[in-house]
């Protein structure tokens, strides 16, 4: 796994640095080396934040944590992202199996009661997109009270969302091929 260390209102010694690399060792197992874990460390009073993503094969992890000391911090994150990626496999897991166990039946000709997927869509919302710049989309998505907001960006011409942190400020998602 690749890792990238940021450091944001603060420094990162070298021991810091390499307990991060033994504490995403542990994740190795579930990634292959095309993997990139990108690191953030930032310091804000006496409060530490860090917060890791770690991208591989299209899907991303991540987790964010912040208590009085940077080792807690990263402690809660490696366990969280342990447990999302756990949680993940199985989920994974249990839909390959089901789909080759329900593939058998149907060659055999057994009829089988199908439980309700797990993500059922229970709503489809359906509007128009208009060509706007992102500070506008922000404003957008103040006015109707949302977290999030799909727009037509009128730069790119390409589909994006803006979206509100925790913290307060604004992201926003492109898409990218590959």
């Amino acid at each position: 796994m690749n890792i990238t260390i940021t450091a944001r209102k603060t420094s990162v010694r070298d021991s810091f640095k390499e307990r991060i690399d033994r504490k995403l060792a542990k994740l190795d197992r579930f990634f292959d080396d095309s993997a990139n874990a990108i690191v953030t460390v930032t310091n804000e009073g006496d409060r530490e934040t860090v917060e890791v993503t770690i991208q591989s094969r299209g899907m991303f992890y991540r987790a964010e944590k912040t208590t009085s000391d940077r080792f807690d911090s990263l402690e809660a994150v490696v366990d969280s992202l342990f447990r999302q990626i756990v949680k993940n496999k199985n989920k994974l897991g249990k839909r390959l199996r089901d789909t080759a166990f329900d593939a058998a039946n149907v060659e055999v000709g057994e009829e089988q009661e199908s439980e309700a997927p797990e993500y059922a869509v229970k709503r489809v919302k359906r509007f128009a997109l208009r060509p706007m710049d992102v500070e506008e989309a922000i404003l957008q998505m103040n006015m109707v009270g949302h977290e999030f907001f799909v727009f037509l960006n009128a730069e790119t011409n390409e589909i994006n969302v803006v979206y509100k942190r925790h913290n307060g400020t604004y992201g926003i998602l492109e898409p990218t091929v590959g």
